[in-house]
């Protein structure tokens, strides 16, 4: 098959399709005519008689170069608009990370390595779904393969990729001899294609492996691209590996041994444990059975490897390993992209996690993400989701500039689910109960007297280190399915040193589900927006408190939160939270580490460095030194919450722009909190089950947290 543009459309590749028809998207870049040969028509046969878990690879795989997604609209016109009304994505929506595993990439790579005599090309993944829209203004993602050159390394990841990027895979056949500069020349060429139809939006390299190496190159010689780099095991440190041996030992090996290389190959690029658990579902103990069943049905297959890299073809691409190499590390100093760089701690064919941080010295603006558990093929290896990634290190944007609550993507059902698993342990010690104010002021379980529709500030008390946040989030997901986005200290989201590993972390965890800096700006943009948003107006001082105070706020005389709310005819509901003192005790607080002359000096010079919100403040509220509090924990009791009646703001903008009014409805927010707090205190010495021996006597172990019976309010 080949591809016939449009006037509009600059000279493309040939290449070959799964899929024929004529595309043309309003708001795309290119209309594609695909135009069927007869190679085409035995290849589609083929494609079809191959299914995996019922879905031919026709349908999955899509057209090898099918560069813009797919609408067949006729004369229909759908406008950015309407697409953004369709299309938004929902908290908890299907990623389908779980869906796909290394067997299907094995078993799409058969039908997709017979040799047609092609270049190097690229093809846009079909899910299974056919849901091919990504969201409006979607940047351009394109991967770059390792030494396999399928192409089919995210095959893990297309379903989530394509619903916020328009995704681009490079394939290099099997008997493809293109060399290192050539391929750079191609990648390149489609990049300022792309640039040069929309300069303002950012175009994605990703790169694994000798793919890495290759992005990198590219982004060297194009420094003027808006590029986001994300490289995984990149085979930069290719001279200090363990295939310059293999390199050697290739070149005198006979031919009739060449079929043990597969399964060298195999434990060397992966962990086939962590390759087989991808399709288990999430849990704090994995499905020992289904692990086995999956890797029974993943080993044969190995064998399949000597067909993707026959031993010519592996000489080649050793080969070619060597020259990229040598060019690409003469030039890192002239990358000027951001470079997300992905480490695995137990990578046996490259020294990944040292060459991470070499990396991060030469690269102007890099950050490391480093998985200590995970082998070589870090992208198809079980607890890797790419998209989760790029949330949590703030990397995915859709302009030059990236925007906290426009670039926001919600929590899809598998980091959901994988928080839960996270959390599962903590949430059954502290078995949170939540109760809320309806209208008429009774008091009900649940979260019935919350808004269905935003936007709503909640507003309330900070327990110690924020241990109330995670199930206030899981339970506003479950029960109203909305995403509250917390406004937290600015000091999470930096970095103050370039050097530093950035571990998958509670802090990586709320930024998935919605945390973002704490600014007048943030706030007044979600509000905007009819987000629901949780603001403390008691901040780092309530949350970092000292012995003796606890349940006490320190809120700061300013009351613009509420003039920012009326603005935005938001409904306000103070709310209070308890339980801190029934699941630890705190040891050493700050007055106690300032005694400490090594732990002072730590302390000082750490908050000298750390951004200061609520600096020229007076008193305790502005007595706001970060630093990590001594804690031991006891038997667990139960965290309680209870939030308050509604406050509207609709209809009192003018009102409230008086700073004395303001300030009444400020003193009577706070008022509420201190209530509400005063009141679960005293209620949950009613609480038959407060204590979690009573809970593990008298309920079934799985049962629900938000089920557990509790005092009636």
């Amino acid at each position: 098959m080949f591809v016939e543009a449009t006037t509009s459309v600059v000279n493309l590749s040939p290449c070959f399709a799964l899929k024929s028809g004529y595309y043309k998207n309003p708001s795309s870049r290119v209309s594609v005519k695909c135009t069927k040969t007869a190679a085409d028509s035995s290849l589609e046969k083929s494609a079809d008689s191959v299914k995996v878990q019922g879905v031919s690879l026709n349908k999955r795989v899509g057209s090898l170069n099918d560069v813009e997604r797919k609408e067949i609209l006729g004369s229909n016109v759908i406008d950015d608009k309407s697409r953004w009304k369709e299309e938004k994505l929902e908290p908890l929506w299907d990623d389908g990370y779980g869906t796909q595993s290394v067997k299907d990439y094995l078993d799409l790579a058969k039908d997709i390595i017979k040799p047609d005599g092609g270049p190097p090309r690229w093809f846009c993944p079909v899910v299974a779904d056919g849901n091919e829209s990504p969201l409006p203004n979607s940047p351009v993602l394109l991967f770059l393969p390792g030494i396999d050159g399928l192409g089919l390394g995210l095959i893990l990841h297309h379903k989530s990729l394509k619903k916020v990027f328009e995704v681009r895979c490079l394939h290099i056949p099997v008997q493809d001899r293109t060399p290192f500069e050539d391929l750079m020349t191609f990648v390149e060429d489609t990049l300022r294609f792309e640039h040069d139809l929309f300069p303002n939006r950012p175009i994605y390299l990703v790169g694994d492996s000798f793919g890495g190496c290759l992005a990198l190159a590219v982004a060297a010689r194009n420094p003027t691209i808006d590029l986001v780099v994300i490289v995984s095991n990149p085979s930069t440190s290719f001279d200090r590996s363990q295939l310059q041996l293999m390199f050697s030992v290739l070149e005198v090996m006979p031919s009739t041994l060449h079929v043990t290389i597969p399964y060298i190959l195999s434990f060397v690029m992966g962990n086939p444990i962590k390759m087989a658990m991808v399709t288990v579902e999430a849990s704090p103990t994995p499905n020992v059975g289904k692990v086995a069943d999956n890797l029974t049905m993943l080993l044969p297959r190995l064998s399949g490897l000597s067909d993707i890299i026959p031993r010519s073809t592996l000489l080649w691409k050793l080969k070619l390993l060597k020259s990229s190499v040598a060019y690409t590390n003469s030039r890192l100093h002239d990358v000027k992209a951001e470079v997300l760089v992905l480490a695995s701690g137990k990578d046996n064919m490259f020294p990944s996690s040292i060459e991470a941080q070499r990396l991060s010295k030469t690269l102007q603006n890099s950050k490391i993400c480093y998985f200590k558990d995970n082998g070589h093929a870090l992208l198809l290896e079980d607890g890797i989701n790419l998209l989760t990634i790029l949330k949590q290190s703030l990397k995915y944007r859709r302009t030059c500039k990236h925007d906290v609550v426009r670039d926001y993507l919600p929590p899809s059902m598998s980091e959901y689910k994988n928080a839960l698993a996270g959390h599962m342990w903590f949430q059954f010690a502290t078995s949170p109960v939540m109760f809320s104010t309806l209208e008429d002021g009774r008091i009900v379980r649940g979260l019935s007297g919350i808004p269905d529709e935003g936007p709503v500030l909640l507003v309330g008390y900070h327990m110690l280190m924020g241990l109330e946040l995670a199930p206030l989030i899981i339970e506003f997901l479950r029960e109203k399915n909305v995403i509250v986005r917390g406004l937290a200290h600015p000091e999470l989201f930096t970095s103050n040193s370039i050097n530093e590993f950035l571990k998958i972390s509670y802090v990586d965890l709320m930024k998935v589900f919605g945390a973002l800096p704490v600014t007048p700006t943030n706030l007044f943009k979600l509000l905007s927006t009819k987000s629901f948003v949780l603001l403390y107006p008691g901040g780092a001082r309530e949350a970092l408190h000292r012995k003796g105070e606890q349940y006490k706020l320190f809120w700061p005389d300013k009351q613009e939160f509420v003039r920012m709310a009326a603005k935005s005819r938001a409904t306000i509901i103070p709310f209070g939270t308890i339980g801190e003192d029934d699941i630890t005790e705190l040891v050493l607080d700050n007055e106690d580490m300032m005694k400490i002359p090594i732990l002072n000096n730590q302390i000082k010079k750490a908050n000298e460095e750390a951004i200061n919100v609520r600096a020229g403040m007076d008193g305790e509220v502005g007595n706001q030194n970060l630093f990590f509090p001594v804690c031991i924990p006891k038997v667990p009791g139960r965290f309680y919450y209870l939030f308050g009646k509604p406050i509207t703001t609709k209809g009192k903008e003018k009102m409230l722009k008086d700073r004395e009014n303001a300030k009444e409805l400020y003193m009577e927010i706070k008022s509420e909190v201190e209530k509400s707090m005063t009141y679960l205190i005293k209620k949950r010495e009613e609480d038959p089950y407060r204590r979690v021996v009573n809970r593990l006597v008298n309920q079934p172990l799985l049962t629900p947290v938000h089920q557990v019976p509790t005092f009636e309010p």
